[in-house]
């Protein structure tokens, strides 16, 4: 009796639709991510037009308040323009003066507003003076002195330099950048650096480019290293309500 032999094709056909399973999804996230990056350069190249602030005239409006602060000094002063607390009021003041385009925050004594900023192995406090979805600009920076990561960003960060010092350097570069008052530290979009501030050192900063892509960075040590989840609440509290509030007037 000759025996009859019938091929098994069962795992050859499971296999077989479990290659074209796994070629279909890749296929779709690779379409996902190449419109991902389609959208995000499309973007990167639209969102000048929502700028309401430049470098420029921030610089200008910075050294036009520190000449003021120095006036204001009082007598006896050893070292004018050091006074910190008098320099971010005049600095408001003129923020407020010579670009009524922007919403601001102007109640910089409101402790409840100033928050610690933990990020990329540094520590300072902030005040959120303008935050929307394009730009933001804060006062930053620390009475004791920090030091640590710029991040890799894709906005354009500029450090108009109040009081005190700033350094930094980039990998492969044998001597740091030096900032004193009235310099500005442009930290372009993607590169990198390690920077410190010294002791009373205090700045403007202002950032253009899709600020929430920011956001991790500045909350990162938060959740997996201080785990100070009330400054984090209160990070997120007071940024919302810039953002919020000014998209609400149609500023992106």
């Amino acid at each position: 009796m000759t025996a009859s032999y019938k091929p098994r094709t069962g795992n050859k056909t499971a296999s077989e639709k479990s290659e074209r399973s796994f070629a279909r999804t890749w296929g779709i996230r690779g379409l996902f991510l190449a419109l991902f990056w389609a959208f995000c350069s499309y973007a990167n190249s639209i969102n000048d037009r929502f700028y309401v602030l430049t470098p420029a005239g921030l610089h200008e409006t910075v050294k036009q308040s520190l000449e003021i602060a120095a006036t204001l000094q009082p007598e006896g002063s050893v070292t004018p323009g050091t006074n910190a607390t008098l320099i971010v009021e005049t600095l408001i003041n003129q923020l407020v003066k010579n670009h009524p385009e922007a919403k601001w925050a102007t109640d910089f004594t409101n402790k409840r507003d100033w928050v610690f900023n933990n990020a990329g192995g540094a520590m300072g406090s902030m005040y959120i003076l303008h935050a929307s979805i394009t730009e933001y600009l804060i006062i930053f920076g620390s009475a004791v002195g920090t030091e640590g990561h710029s991040g890799r960003h894709t906005a354009d960060d500029y450090f108009h330099i109040l009081a005190g010092t700033q350094t930094a350097y980039e990998a492969g570069s044998l001597e740091k950048e030096v900032y004193h008052a009235g310099d500005v530290h442009h930290m372009k979009r993607g590169v990198v650096k390690q920077y410190t501030m010294k002791e009373d050192t205090w700045a403007l900063e202002y950032a253009q480019g899709w600020i929430p892509l920011m956001l991790p960075f500045g909350f990162a040590d938060g959740i997996v290293s201080t785990l100070d989840f009330i400054t984090l609440y209160h990070t997120v509290r007071v940024t919302a309500k810039q953002m919020i509030g000014n998209l609400l007037i149609g500023k992106i």
